[in-house]
């Protein structure tokens, strides 16, 4: 009868290593999970050692370039859960996600992590070395599901959240490039039309000798000075947006500009209702997942990716230290619609704040999505109706001198 020799992590997170002889390698995980044991390897005794026989995991594939992104993280965590849930080792299956995964950085960080848990680490552990592939979120639940014994179920759990996460990140990307492109290329087209095609048009008025529209004077002005300046009016515009980038990297001014992006006209409504929705789900998916509220919240605050938010969520995190409830610090700072503050405090009190916090996401998610169908429906006609207004009067303006000339012939 074969002998296998494996490696264990209990509920508590405690290692054990051990010797047993089955009949065959599946016979032996079913009796491990069946004792509430997450598998880290398993090997059998002939091998030249537990854990030498894999050389640092698989060999080194081509892969393609890129940081890791949201989606990656999603298969990831789908294709682990799965292979969890079938008994497979935790050691094979890095193995096998090493070779599934394209991005070659997320390879490269899957190599680290396997060669560390093979060593013995925890891999909630190994993961926390890797800020930049592993946000503190899905660590944390990672070392949740070790603690538990349902890594399967708080995989499969991480990968729902960052599956709702991306979606609401797409709705709202979709909502502010499409303006933003028309808007850049119908500043573009008219710039280049004043800088470089009405010039032309002012050498032929000047040949004609006609008095010009007062219109048409202003229109050729503007395009002289264009011309003259553009080569520092667009340095000028590059350079003012780099300040303004280098200036909200001071956490004072990056404050009030996150809070007028939540007050801002047409776009505020919608990324505030994106800003309760992620704070709502992010902490329900926690405080399911078995996190206590504390490091609940202050997962929530790195996340927030708004800095009123993560500030406004600190402030809770330093009332709740004190005994306070959530819901009174929420309605203190006065970011919050009054409708989720009560919908928390109503969780609080019966008890069910986990699943008041995923109603809430919920209905911000499809208020999300009925926000974006309304963006979209009325941004366009009104950029259609600008650049009328903008092309139309420079049209105008170029044809009045020519209606001029044919009167008076």
């Amino acid at each position: 009868m074969p002998v296998f020799e494996y490696v264990l992590k209990d509920k508590s997170g405690k290692d054990h290593k051990g010797v047993r002889d089955v009949d065959s390698h599946t016979t032996l995980v079913t009796q491990l999970r069946a004792e509430g044991f997450l598998i880290i390897s398993i090997s059998e005794l002939k091998e030249k050692s537990a854990f030498g026989s894999r050389g640092g995991g698989p060999k080194k594939k081509q892969g393609k370039s890129g940081g890791v992104a949201i989606d990656d993280l999603v298969i990831f965590s789908r294709l682990m859960a799965t292979l969890v849930g079938s008994g497979i080792s935790l050691i094979q299956t890095l193995d096998i996600l090493i070779t599934q995964v394209e991005k070659e950085k997320f390879r490269v960080t899957l190599r680290k992590v396997h060669s560390e848990v093979q060593s013995g680490a925890a891999l909630s552990e190994s993961m926390l070395k890797h800020p930049k592939v592993f946000p503190s979120l899905f660590v944390q639940m990672v070392r949740a599901g070790e603690k538990s014994g349902s890594l399967e179920e708080i995989l499969d759990r991480v990968a729902s959240y960052f599956e709702k996460t991306s979606n609401l990140q797409k709705k709202v990307k979709s909502a502010m490039t499409y303006p933003a492109v028309v808007s850049i290329m119908a500043f573009l087209i008219t710039f280049g039309m004043l800088a470089f095609v009405i010039p032309k048009f002012a050498t032929v008025f000047d040949g004609l000798g006609a008095k010009l529209p007062a219109p048409t004077l202003f229109l050729i002005n503007l395009s002289n000075f264009l011309a003259r300046t553009w080569w520092i009016i667009l340095p000028g515009i590059a350079g003012f947006i780099f300040g303004m980038g280098q200036l909200l990297k001071i956490p004072v001014l990056r404050i009030k500009w996150d809070a007028g992006l939540l007050k801002m006209f047409v776009f505020g409504p919608l990324l505030m209702k994106v800003a309760v929705s992620k704070f709502a789900r992010t902490l329900s998916t926690l405080v399911k997942s078995g996190l206590s509220i504390l490091p609940a919240l202050e997962i929530v605050s790195k996340t927030a990716g708004n800095l009123r938010i993560e500030q406004m969520v600190l402030f809770v995190m330093t009332s709740v230290k004190k005994g306070e409830s959530i819901s009174g610090p929420l309605e203190k700072q006065k970011v919050f619609p009054d409708m989720v503050v009560r919908m928390i405090a109503i969780g609080e009190e019966t008890g069910e704040l986990e699943a008041m916090l995923g109603k809430v996401a919920d209905f911000y998610d499809a208020q999300v999505d009925a926000a974006v169908d309304g963006l979209t429906s009325i941004i366009e006609p009104l950029i259609i109706a600008f650049l009328g207004i903008v092309i139309g009067g420079i049209v105008v303006a170029l044809f009045l001198p020519i209606l001029t000339l044919t009167q008076h012939v």
